[in-house]
């Protein structure tokens, strides 16, 4: 699993079937909230490879597992 520190651009690996927001009361979301394109970065690491990653329409957790870095010159890696 990739290991992110805080301040990382990441990307999602693929579709999820939902996004979970990462505000204290946690709410899942539909997932084209983000696109498999965008890029966000991580605010916050959490427990057992979680991440809070900040994309255009919010924070999001998801598990490292489901995140890239992405390339230098902006597209997926991979």
């Amino acid at each position: 699993m990739p290991s992110f520190a805080v301040g990382d651009p990441v990307q999602l690996a693929g579709a999820l079937p939902y996004v979970k927001t990462a505000d204290p009361m946690p709410m899942l979301r539909p997932p084209d909230l983000v696109a498999s394109d965008e890029l966000g970065r991580v605010v916050e690491i959490r427990p057992r490879g979680w991440f809070a990653v900040a994309f255009r329409r919010g924070t999001f957790l998801i598990s490292g597992a489901d995140l890239r870095s992405p390339t230098p010159g902006g597209n997926p890696a991979g």
